[in-house]
């Protein structure tokens, strides 16, 4: 039956096969479980001797005085802000925790814990850190510390210590309490006699500058406010290798920074008292004088007990002298100040608090002193010339100069009511001229002496006022959670670790496959054929060790033959339904396995008591004989290519009568020619086709690869089938074009294809072979399969 150049639609869609897909990774399902017990088992070993981080925390709550004097306006700043009027965090929060994270107290600790030397015992895989207080002893650099540098290993041997430097890789003997050269420094080491001494232990110690160490230090903290914009709360954070030793350097934090707020109260405070005390021993003078004076005018006047005969007038003149005292108290407090701000150097600090009844004059001399410690504080980091340094320096000097002129202002103010006062006292002075003049002597005197000793008593209570305020200052913070670490490692995460190695181990194997099968060419199942060559498909021959089947063989390899020999039957017309048939078996290159399939649909064929020749058409490189294991008949019997140069002798002569333990007859394809290909254009293999047609009922003719020589094309008219061999992870998927070709310009008649060597394990689509019936032989089973069957067997499944 003759074939017409078909014409094939292409169809780029590609269908997705999820279990195709799955099978075909899970065929190298032992990579997978491999790759996650490495890397599981890796993670393990990681985890083990990781070095492991923990995160250690404090919090405290900051008292600002200022909010309890702001009252109610620090009530509607909160309320605004709650309502979203107002977004900014607290300043004063802001401001200490600039002040918490600053040098100069993160200093403080490193020289209180000496922060730049770091010790551990070392190990057999890693180091172990250990706190200064826990070391059997301690090591002491002598002269600068801001610039030594060591890098030490230490083991104690006896009463000495043995010493390698590993920077220069010096070893030296070091005796305790004595001063030792290591290099350009000079250390010492003390004993701690509250340790137990580890003479197999080999500690490493690392002394950096403490520049450095500050810089570590206030890298490793990390200060945050309360999320609520109002609150003021202050929380700490550090990472560390040794949970005991941020346990350590946050509570020291905490505490030198309480201790600094406390240090700058008791400056003010002890200005205020210095002020004062100056000022009692100048007024304890004046008071002593005044009494004297007092004193001496009753003895030499004789002053008795004046009557009630002017008790009117003086009592009238007793409130204008109260007035009068009181005025000219300010006055001297007013004169006391001004002596004081021309006798003391500029940027000092002022005395608060001591009398003056003006408020503004006492709010200026607090704005000024806060000015100072301000500045004050600022200049422990920065110099003069810094230009924070200069503005606030220009605030206190204006401050100053407004300080001086409101107490001038206060100062006319004051002596304009007391020439008033003292005017109205002397019109009651004199309607009271009738007293006698020794009265009035000594009223005089006694109105100086209560002015001068209502000052010291003023001064009195202020010193002890300013005493006590010292003596009851509270903190400026409450520790709400000192530093604590839970003693659970933030790093590495267990979990974290432990499922990226299970996701690891199975992501390494699949993207190797995947890169695998990504940049495999070669065909892997039917589907491939039938997508890109359009033709049928009439059989899969499975993977077998056995060249050729044997007689009422079962195996999966004799199911897939049968199988075959059934679908062939389908593809002849009616008019070749009683006739023989011709069957070619060709390939596109040569090692696919069409003699192997030939031979063994010899096999077959002759199985089903039917007339079968098998024709060694491949002269260019026979192997026919060699596959029935009958090369040595090659030497007494003559060929096709024999018959070829020699058409004269009869078909008969080559044709080799059930060699063997075969059933069917062979014709060996001969020596091999120098010109196979002119030799097969003569036209005598027709005469061997005709002859055979009417001899047998199948002919089986074994030709040569259709991609590298033309003889197959030669001969092909004589077919009746074609069958197309096609092996799998062998045939490169470029080379389907050449049957495709071959297909569409009808060059080899009647063709269908045939799969070979297919691995049904491989998960390409496959899953259950053949051997329905049989049993399980010649059945291939899946990695999944074998899987699955264990199992089984242990739960005790059926």
């Amino acid at each position: 039956m003759e074939h017409q150049p078909k014409q094939i639609k292409e169809n780029h869609e590609e269908e997705f096969n999820l279990r195709q897909l799955f099978e075909q990774y899970a065929f190298y399902w032992k990579w997978f479980i491999l790759a996650v017990v490495l890397s599981v088992g890796t993670a393990v070993i990681y985890l083990r001797y990781a070095q492991k981080t923990y995160n250690t925390t404090a919090k405290i709550l900051l008292k600002d005085e200022r909010s309890a004097s702001a009252g109610e306006l620090a009530g509607i700043a909160e309320l605004s802000s709650s309502m979203g009027f107002g977004g900014s965090r607290s300043a004063f929060v802001t401001d200490q925790i600039a002040v918490l994270s600053s040098r100069r107290l993160i200093r403080k600790v490193v020289d209180q814990h000496h922060l730049n030397i770091n010790y551990s015992a070392k190990g057999q895989i890693r180091s172990r850190e250990i706190l200064e207080r826990d070391m059997p002893f301690i090591i002491q650099p002598q002269g600068d510390m801001d610039s030594t540098r060591l890098n030490l290993q230490v083991r104690i041997e006896g009463s000495n210590l043995q010493i390698t430097n590993l920077s220069s890789g010096e070893k030296l003997i070091a005796n305790f309490d004595k001063p030792t050269k290591i290099g350009k420094h000079s250390v010492v080491f003390r004993k701690n006699q509250n340790k137990h001494f580890d003479i197999d232990t080999d500690y490493e110690i690392r002394v950096i500058p403490k520049d450095w160490a500050v810089d570590a230090t206030l890298g490793a903290i990390n200060i945050m406010p309360n999320k609520e914009m109002q609150s003021y709360i202050v929380n700490f954070s550090m990472v560390s290798r040794l949970s005991k030793k941020a346990d350590l350097i946050l509570n020291s934090l905490i505490d030198i920074y309480n201790a600094d707020l406390t240090n700058d109260k008791m400056r003010m405070t002890r200005a205020t008292s210095d002020f004062i005390n100056k000022r009692l021993v100048l007024i304890s003078k004046d008071l002593s004088g005044a009494d004297e004076e007092v004193a001496d005018f009753k003895s030499s006047n004789s002053m008795v007990d004046m009557g009630t005969e002017a008790g009117v007038y003086l009592n009238n003149a007793s409130e204008n002298d109260k007035k009068v005292l009181e005025y000219r108290t300010q006055l001297q407090l007013v004169d006391h100040m001004n002596d004081f701000l021309k006798g003391e150097k500029e940027g000092k600090l002022l005395p608060s608090n001591i009398g003056l009844q003006d408020a503004s004059i006492g709010g200026a001399i607090e704005g000024y002193n806060k000015l100072v410690l301000e500045r004050d504080d600022l200049l422990k980091s920065a110099s003069n010339l810094n230009p924070t340094v200069i503005a606030l320096n220009q605030s206190i000097e204006e401050n100053r100069n407004n300080i001086r002129r409101s107490l001038e202002n206060y100062q006319q103010v004051t002596k304009l009511a007391l020439n008033s006062i003292e005017r109205k006292s002397s019109e009651i002075r004199g309607r009271i001229n009738s007293i006698p003049n020794q009265e009035q002597g000594f009223k005089k005197i006694s109105r100086q002496q209560q002015i001068v000793e209502s000052l010291y008593l003023l001064l009195l209570q202020k010193r002890e006022e300013s005493e006590v305020r010292a003596a009851a200052t509270p903190d400026n913070l409450k520790i709400i959670d000192a530093a604590y670490g839970n003693g659970v490692p933030v790093s590495p995460n267990n979990k974290i670790v432990l499922l990226a190695s299970l996701v690891f181990g199975l992501l390494i194997p699949f993207l190797i496959l995947y890169l695998k099968f990504l940049f495999d060419n070669k065909i892997h199942s039917r589907k491939d054929i039938e997508d890109v060559v359009k033709i049928p498909v009439l059989g899969e021959i499975p993977s077998s060790e056995d060249t050729v089947i044997h007689q009422n063989d079962r195996s999966s390899l004799a199911e897939a033959f049968r199988i075959l020999r059934t679908n062939m039957n389908f593809m002849f017309g009616a008019d070749k339904k009683d006739t023989s048939k011709v069957i070619f078996v060709t390939s596109t290159i040569s090692g696919e396995g069409k003699s192997f399939v030939t031979t063994n649909l010899a096999q077959i064929l002759s199985m089903s008591d039917k007339r079968v020749l098998l024709i060694g058409a491949d002269i260019r490189s026979p192997k026919v004989l060699d596959y029935l294991g009958l090369s040595h008949l090659q030497h007494t019997n003559v060929g096709i290519t024999q018959f070829l140069i020699n058409p004269d002798m009869d078909v008969d002569n080559i044709i080799i009568k059930k060699p063997g333990n075969y059933d069917f007859d062979v014709v060996y394809s001969g020596y091999i020619a120098p010109n196979p290909a002119e030799l097969l254009m003569n036209g005598h293999f027709d005469d061997v086709i005709k002859y055979t047609r009417e001899h047998y009922d199948y002919i089986l003719v074994d030709t040569a690869p259709v991609s590298l020589v033309t003889d197959t094309l030669l001969i092909a008219h004589n077919a009746d089938l074609t069958l197309y061999v096609s092996r799998v992870n062998y045939l490169d998927k470029r080379l389907l074009q050449v049957p495709r070709e071959l297909y569409v310009e009808g060059k080899l008649k009647n063709l269908a294809s045939v799969v070979n060597d297919v691995d049904f394990a491989r998960g390409y689509g496959y899953g259950y072979g053949y051997g329905y019936g049989y049993g399980d032989k010649g059945t291939k089973k899946t990695g999944l399969d074998k899987l699955w069957q264990t199992l089984k067997t242990k739960i005790g499944l059926k």
